[in-house]
C-alpha cells in the first residue's frame, strides 16, 4: 500500500506499529497521541475520523498479530489524547476493540482488554450505551484459558462495575435480556463473572433488581448448582440477600412469576438448590399468604415427596413440612364458596378462588408413592380438603375413590388407618347427600338413611376388595371393619354389608366373610353398643337388624348360631342345630364350633352362663349347648363345656326363685320376626351351599381318575 492510504501517519510511525517489539508500538503511540491533541486543538475532526478508521482497518482488522497489536495501542493513545471528546467518537473506538476480543492470538486479546481499559477510563459514564457489548465481551474474556487475558479483563471488569455504580444512566431494562441470556452459561469463570454483576447491581440503591428477579431467578438457580464450592457459595448468598430484601420490601415483589420457578427447582436432586427454592417456598407462603393458592399443586408437586427424606435430607425435610403446614393454614371454609369474600383487609390476603382440580390430580398421583410418610401427608391433605372444602371437593370423589380404596391393601397399618378415615369422611360428609352415584356395583342395597350414596359405594367395593385379595380379608379385614366401627355407624355398617352378602354369588367367600364380621361382633369393644342393642331387641329397628343379619350369617351355621345366643333366641339356635345332622361336617365346620364353645366362656357371654341357673325357663338353651356338645369330637373343647353343662343345677331341687321372669312382653318385637321364614331361608343358603360343593368334589375325583393308570 501507498504511504498515501496510511495518511495522516506517516512512514517511520507506520513501521512502529507494525514491528514486533512492544516498546517501538508504544514510540508510535505516543506519536499518535501527539497527533490528535494538535487535531483537538485546531478541532480538526476530519482528521482525527481519517485517523481512528485508518487504525481500525488497517491495523486492528490487519491479518498481522503484530499490525493488530499496533492498531490497538494506536486506539487507546486516540483516546487518552481526545479525553472528555472521545466520547463523540465512541463507536468507532470501542467496537474495533471488541472484535479483539475474539482473536485467536492470546497476546492480541490482552492488549485488546488493555486498550478498552484506557477508552473507557477517558469515557467514563459516555461508555454506558455500549455496556451490553462490553459486557458481552468482558463475559467471555472470564472463561479465557490465558491467565493474563483473565486478568486483564477482571481489571476491565472493576472499572465497568465502578462506573455503572457510581452513574445514573445506567438502563437496566435494556440490559436484562442479556443477562437472561448469559445467565444459563455452563462456564464457572463466566457463571462467577454473572452473579458478581448480579451482586453488584443489588448493592446500587438507586437500582431496583427485585423487578427483575424473575428474569434472572431460574439462572441463578442454576448457577447454585455449580461444581465450584466459591461459586455455589458466591450465588448462595446472592439469593439469601434477594430473599432478604423481599421481606422487606414485598410490595415490589412479583410472587407469582416466580412461584413456577421455585417449585421446578424444589424438585432438583442436588440438595443445596432444593433446600433454597424449598426455603424461598416458605417465606413466599409467609408474606403473599393467600395469593399463592393458584399455585398449590405445584407446591405440593415439589413438598409431597420431600416430608419423606431421611437424615442425609433433614433439613429439606423439615422445611417442606413446615410449606405444608403452612399451606393447609391457608385453606378454610370460606373457599368452600365460589363467591369473593368483601371483608379482606390485608394487602396480600385478598380472596384468591381455590381450584382444586390440579391439586386432587397431584394428590392422587402421589397416593402411589413409595415413601409411607408421602402416603400419609397426602390423606391428611385429602381429609383436610373434605374438613375445610366439603362441597367442592365432593365434585372430584369419582378420581379419588378408586385410588383410596387401592390404599387399603397397603403395606402399611398407619397408611391404612388413614385411609379408613378418609373413607369414612367421604362416606359420612353432608356434601355428598343428593349426589348421584354412577355405579354401586350393582347391589340392591338401599342407602343408608343419613349417609350419602358413597357409604353404599364404599362398602360394596369394600366387599369387592375383600372378594378379590384374600389375603386383606385375613391380614386387615378385622382391623378395617373395626376401625370404621369407630368412625361410622356400626349398625349402618353391619346392616350395609349383610345385605350385600345377602346377594353373593361366591357363597365361599361369603362364608368367610361373615365367620369374620361374627367374630368382631362378639368380641371387639367397639361393637359393644351393637351387641347389647342386638342382646336385649327391645326395639323394632334391633329386630329388624337382627332379620337382616341373620340372613347373611345363614353363610356360616356355626355363625347363625351364635347369633341367636346373641340374641338369646334359644329355641331357635335349638331348632338350627337339629338340622346341623344334615350338613357335612368339616374341619373347618369343627373348628368353628370349637371358636364358639371358647366364646361361651368369655366375658361376653357372661349373661348367658349365668340363665343357666334358671333351667325352669330356659330349657331350650341348656338344650342348645348340649345339641353343640354332641356335634364335638371328645376334645378340649367337648371337655370345657361338658364341665360346665355339669355345673346346671337341677332346677326340681332348686329352690323356688320368687323373682319374676322375663316375659314375651318384655320383648315386644320379637314377634315381628318371622323365625319359621327365617329357618327356611337357612335351609335355601345350605342347600345352595352344599350344591356349590358338589362340583368342586366331581373335579377332585375326575382328577384322580386320569391319575390312576
Amino acid at each position: 500500500m501507498s504511504e498515501r492510504d496510511f495518511a495522516p501517519l506517516n512512514a517511520a510511525c507506520v513501521r512502529a506499529l507494525n514491528d514486533k517489539l512492544y516498546d517501538k508500538r508504544k514510540v508510535a503511540a505516543l506519536e499518535i497521541e501527539k497527533m490528535v491533541k494538535e487535531y483537538v486543538a485546531s478541532n480538526n475532526t476530519e482528521q482525527i475520523k481519517k485517523l481512528i478508521s485508518v487504525l481500525t482497518n488497517e491495523f486492528a482488522m490487519s491479518h498481522n498479530p503484530n499490525g493488530r497489536k499496533g492498531g490497538l495501542i494506536g486506539l487507546a493513545a486516540s483516546a487518552i489524547a481526545l479525553g472528555k471528546e472521545s466520547c463523540n467518537y465512541l463507536a468507532e473506538l470501542i467496537r474495533p476493540v471488541l472484535a479483539c476480543f475474539l482473536d485467536p492470538d492470546s497476546r492480541v486479546r490482552y492488549y485488546a482488554c488493555e486498550a478498552l481499559y484506557n477508552i473507557v477510563k477517558v469515557a467514563r459514564g459516555c461508555v454506558l450505551p455500549f455496556f451490553n457489548e462490553v459486557f458481552d465481551g468482558l463475559s467471555k474474556l472470564a472463561a479465557d484459558p490465558d491467565l493474563n487475558v483473565k486478568n486483564g479483563s477482571e481489571l476491565l471488569d472493576r472499572l465497568m462495575k465502578d462506573i455503572v455504580t457510581e452513574s445514573l444512566s445506567f438502563d437496566l431494562v435494556a440490559f436484562i435480556p442479556l443477562l437472561r441470556e448469559r445467565i444459563y452459561t455452563t462456564n464457572s469463570f463466566a457463571r462467577q463473572f454473572i452473579v458478581s454483576w448480579v451482586t453488584v447491581l443489588d448493592s446500587v440503591p438507586h437500582i431496583d433488581m427485585l423487578v427483575f428477579l424473575p428474569e434472572i431467578l431460574d439462572g441463578m438457580f442454576h448457577i447454585l448448582g455449580d461444581q465450584s464450592k466459591e461459586i455455589r457459595k458466591m450465588c448462595e448468598s446472592a439469593l439469601a440477600e434477594f430473599l432478604l430484601e423481599i421481606k422487606k420490601s414485598p410490595n415490589s415483589v412479583d410472587f407469582a412469576a416466580m412461584v413456577n420457578i421455585l417449585t421446578t427447582h424444589s424438585q432438583s436432586q442436588d440438595a443445596l438448590i432444593q433446600f433454597t427454592a424449598i426455603t424461598w417456598l416458605k417465606e413466599f407462603l409467609t408474606i403473599a399468604g393467600r395469593t399463592m393458592l393458584p399455585y398449590s399443586s405445584g407446591l405440593l408437586t415439589a413438598i409431597l415427596p420431600c416430608v419423606a427424606y431421611e437424615d442425609d435430607k433433614k433439613n429439606v425435610k423439615e422445611v417442606a413440612k413446615t410449606v405444608n403446614q403452612t399451606l393447609m393454614r391457608l385453606i378454610t371454609p370460606d373457599d368452600d364458596k365460589d363467591t369473593e369474600d368483601s371483608t379482606s383487609t390485608s394487602h396480600h390476603q385478598v380472596y384468591v378462588k381455590l381450584e382444586l382440580a390440579p391439586m386432587v390430580d397431584v394428590l392422587t398421583r402421589h397416593l402411589l408413592h413409595t415413601s409411607m410418610q408421602t402416603r400419609m401427608a397426602v390423606l391428611k391433605w385429602i381429609y383436610h380438603l373434605h374438613i375445610k372444602t366439603p362441597n367442592k371437593i365432593f365434585n372430584h370423589v369419582e378420581e379419588l375413590f378408586p385410588v383410596l380404596l387401592k390404599t387399603l391393601s397397603d403395606t402399611s397399618d398407619e397408611v391404612v388407618l388413614l385411609d379408613i378415615e378418609v373413607l369414612a369422611e367421604i362416606a359420612s360428609s353432608t356434601a355428598g347427600a343428593g349426589k348421584d352415584c354412577k355405579d354401586v356395583g350393582g347391589s340392591s342395597v338401599e342407602p343408608v338413611p343419613g349417609m350419602n350414596v358413597y357409604f353404599t359405594k364404599f362398602m360394596v367395593n369394600l366387599m369387592k376388595l375383600f372378594s378379590t385379595d384374600k389375603h386383606l380379608l385375613e391380614d386387615r379385614g378385622s382391623f378395617i371393619i373395626r376401625q370404621l366401627c369407630l368412625l361410622l355407624n356400626s349398625e349402618d355398617i353391619y346392616k350395609a354389608l349383610s345385605e350385600i352378602l345377602i346377594h353373593e354369588e361366591e357363597l365361599k367367600f361369603a362364608s368367610s366373610m361373615v365367620q369374620t364380621l361374627n367374630s368382631i361382633l362378639l368380641t371387639s369393644t367397639e361393637l359393644l353398643d351393637l351387641r347389647l342393642q342386638l342382646k336385649d331387641l327391645k326395639t323394632k329397628e334391633s329386630c329388624a337388624l337382627f332379620s337382616c343379619l341373620y340372613k347373611s350369617w345363614c353363610h356360616s351355621p356355626v355363625a347363625t348360631v351364635s347369633l341367636c345366643f346373641l340374641t338369646q333366641n334359644y329355641k331357635h339356635a335349638c331348632d338350627l342345630l337339629h338340622l346341623f345332622g344334615d350338613l357335612e361336617v368339616t374341619v373347618v365346620f369343627l373348628t368353628e364350633i370349637d371358636k364358639l364353645v371358647q366364646l361361651i366362656e368369655s366375658p361376653i357371654f357372661t349373661y348367658l352362663r349365668l340363665q343357666l341357673l334358671d333351667v325352669e325357663h330356659n330349657q331350650y338353651l341348656v338344650k342348645s349347648l348340649y345339641g353343640l356338645l354332641m356335634l364335638l369330637p371328645q376334645s378340649s373343647a367337648f371337655t370345657m363345656l361338658r364341665h360346665r353343662l355339669d355345673c346346671v343345677p337341677n332346677y326340681q331341687v332348686l329352690p323356688k326363685d320368687d323373682r319374676p321372669t322375663k316375659s314375651p312382653e318384655d320383648r315386644p318385637y320379637l314377634k315381628t320376626i318371622n323365625f319359621n321364614e327365617l329357618l327356611e331361608h337357612f335351609i335355601k343358603i345350605q342347600h345352595d351351599h352344599a350344591k356349590a360343593k358338589r362340583p368342586r368334589a366331581r373335579n377332585v375325583e375326575e382328577y384322580v381318575r386320569k391319575l390312576d393308570f
